[in-house]
């Protein structure tokens, strides 16, 4: 079965929705519970990524399924024009552990480091109890900024500590 990595387009948008529904179901798969994901939220982020940020799918070839998405975008004020954030990845339960999320991050690595040397920083925050999700955001080249205590609460109730991680573009051109 073969999976194709491309940017994403307006006609994915409920393939997106329905990945992220699937995804959200799951503890610790995504911050939003399944019924915040709205179409108005994935056409938000949508619009945002498409005007002046990265999204890129995987597609499943065989099925035309949206399987893993991922997203990032200016913040929107001029002092933080040069950084993407508010990065956001889904990769379907059933296709997790084969690679899907390396693949979605290298895609979207690879298009800042060629073809968007305007950005210094890209951004995300995951929860300090995610051990598996801090080595692999440090594995492919981001770096831990600092602790907030408190930030995330989980499913079940518990405060966690969000940690803020970025990867720094090498061909960043002031």
């Amino acid at each position: 079965m073969k999976n194709t990595l491309r940017p994403a387009v307006a006609a994915d948008r409920d393939g997106i929705i329905a990945l992220y529904k699937k995804v959200a179901r799951f503890s610790g798969g995504l911050a939003r519970a399944e019924d915040e994901i709205t179409i108005d939220y994935v056409a938000g982020f949508m619009a945002e990524a498409a005007h002046d940020g990265v999204h890129f799918v995987m597609e499943n070839e065989a099925t035309g399924a949206i399987i893993g998405d991922i997203h990032c975008s200016k913040p929107g004020l001029k002092c933080f024009d040069h950084m993407l954030s508010d990065l956001t990845i889904a990769v379907d339960p059933d296709y997790q552990g084969q690679g899907i999320g390396k693949t979605l991050f290298v895609g979207v690595l690879d298009e800042v480091r060629e073809n968007r040397k305007d950005i210094l920083r890209v951004e995300l925050l995951t929860g300090e109890t995610n051990k598996r999700a801090l080595a692999f955001y440090e594995g492919i080249g981001f770096a831990i900024e600092g602790r907030m205590p408190g930030r995330y609460r989980k499913p079940n109730g518990v405060l966690d500590a969000d940690i803020p991680m970025a990867w720094m573009n090498p061909n960043f051109q002031a």
